[in-house]
């Protein structure tokens, strides 16, 4: 499924025209990220959270040379599915 594929079905299950519901959809994405970017997390009941996970600096190496790299600190976007999410796709 993709961002049109998911448009168009909570336009059907919503009673919404396409528009609505991509407007809705983007909305809600642009709530997520704006949480997302002020560290806080966001938590949907039944579905998951949605955090903001610090890494550390590290060292690397680069694979073509295979010398060492400073890898640095970043902060990376984490999804973790609630269990009545997990239980719905261990269902299917």
């Amino acid at each position: 499924m993709n961002k049109k594929d998911l448009i168009d079905a909570i336009a059907k299950d919503a009673d919404l025209t396409k528009d609505s519901a991509s407007k809705a959809l983007d909305a809600a994405l642009a709530a997520i990220v704006k949480q997302l970017k002020k560290g806080s997390e966001v938590r949907l009941a039944g579905f998951g959270t949605f955090s903001i996970s610090d890494r550390k600096a590290r060292e690397g190496r680069n694979p073509s040379t295979g010398a060492k790299i400073k890898i640095p600190a970043s902060k990376q976007p984490k999804f973790k599915p609630s269990k009545a999410l997990k239980d719905a796709a261990n269902a299917a």
